[in-house]
């Protein structure tokens, strides 16, 4: 690994305005797809770099190997949940909302890390880290001009899409021998396969016209933060480490409050920048409580 140039921290800029636009993204989506619809064109779209790149660099995908019920698995609890949960979430939140929910990541991994991986116990500064972060989601939540009786359940469905990508994780663990884009593209196809059904027996897409800004979102979903952000993460880490890669995690709720704002003139409550603040706080002590073990 080498030392961070200037180019790694541009293209690590870039890697978490594309997270980021993601959410402002699925809200134009909503507009004329359901949430089984837009988890099936982002993987859909989404595979296409992802194989492209497996195919020129001759790498095989194993989706349908002995292991493919572990890519199915993965597929669908990585993939096909969060992305669902999101995009049914989002309808009824704001987009900025959805990005800091969905900052927790680092922080729920670190918990469920704690009980299912050895040698990443809680400590002090995790610990702090933790509670520091999740004191202001519960801050966020007591926003009444944001969140009421009516999307309450909807927030609460965003959170729990984080908690997939953190299971997700965990199950990638019994493959992580196999090439990062081989599980990713073996991931992806399963998560097609799933969803292809679903979207045409629950939401019919075909028998509506979907209105053009939509089309447009969900496309770039599945082509840019689904597809092509997956190979630039993958480049940011083979170049630089996971250390220099998960900073991106301070700056996707930054970035997702900011755009919504630009893109939806969404409503920035004095809450909403408080929550922030916090999870960007949690998730530094965090990162400072592990970076030992991870270096």
């Amino acid at each position: 690994m080498r030392q961070p140039k200037l180019i790694d921290y541009f293209l690590l800029t870039i890697l978490s305005l594309i997270w980021a636009s993601a959410f402002f993204n699925i809200k134009i989506a909503t507009y004329s797809f359901g949430p089984v619809t837009i988890a099936f064109l982002r993987v859909f779209f989404g595979a296409i770099p992802v194989l492209l790149l497996c195919y020129f660099k001759n790498i095989k995908v194993e989706a349908f190997s002995k292991d493919w019920h572990w890519f199915a698995i993965i597929g669908f609890i990585n993939l096909v949940a969060p992305f669902f949960l999101i995009a049914y979430g989002v309808k009824s939140v704001q987009s900025n909302l959805a990005a800091i929910l969905m900052s927790t990541t680092p922080l729920s991994s670190t918990v469920l890390a704690h009980f299912y991986i050895k040698n990443e116990k809680f400590n002090l500064i995790k610990t702090i880290g933790i509670l520091i972060g999740f004191s202001g989601i519960v801050y966020l939540f007591s926003d009444n001009l944001l969140i009421d009786e009516n999307n309450f359940v909807s927030a609460l469905l965003i959170l729990l899409g984080s908690t997939c990508y953190v299971v997700g994780g965990v199950l990638t663990l019994k493959i992580s021998k196999k090439k990062n884009e081989n599980v990713t593209g073996s991931i992806l196809i399963w998560a097609i396969i799933i969803l292809l059904p679903l979207t045409f027996l629950i939401e019919q897409p075909f028998k509506t016209i979907p209105r053009t800004d939509s089309l447009v979102s969900a496309i770039y979903l599945g082509i840019v933060p689904t597809g092509i952000a997956w190979l630039l993460r993958f480049r940011i880490l083979t170049t630089n480490g996971l250390i220099f890669q998960s900073q991106v995690s301070y700056l996707i709720p930054i970035f997702g409050t900011i755009l919504g704002y630009i893109f939806l003139k969404e409503l920035i409550t004095t809450k909403v920048l408080v929550s922030l603040i916090a999870v960007c706080i949690g998730i530094y002590f965090v990162k400072k409580g592990g970076s030992k073990k991870i270096i």
